[in-house]
């Protein structure tokens, strides 16, 4: 069974950031120091430049093998 790339996003991210928004965690980071804040928003611009230029195949593999070990 195949999931789409903004399923797979929505996944990841949910894996990553819980129950926040993105957004919201980078200015949640960038509120307890401006240098990680400024690491957070560089971290959220590559995740998403990463789900962009991956295949959903190499996405739902990555997604499996993350959610195996989260869920262990």
């Amino acid at each position: 069974m195949s999931i789409s790339k903004i399923e797979a996003k929505q996944l990841l991210e949910r894996l990553i950031f819980d129950d926040a928004h993105p957004q919201d965690w980078v200015q949640d980071v960038w509120g307890l120091s401006p240098i990680l804040g400024d690491s957070a928003a560089k971290l959220l611009d590559v995740f998403e430049a990463l789900i962009e230029c991956c295949s959903e195949e190499k996405l739902e593999n990555l997604l499996q093998t993350f959610a195996q070990e989260y869920f262990e």
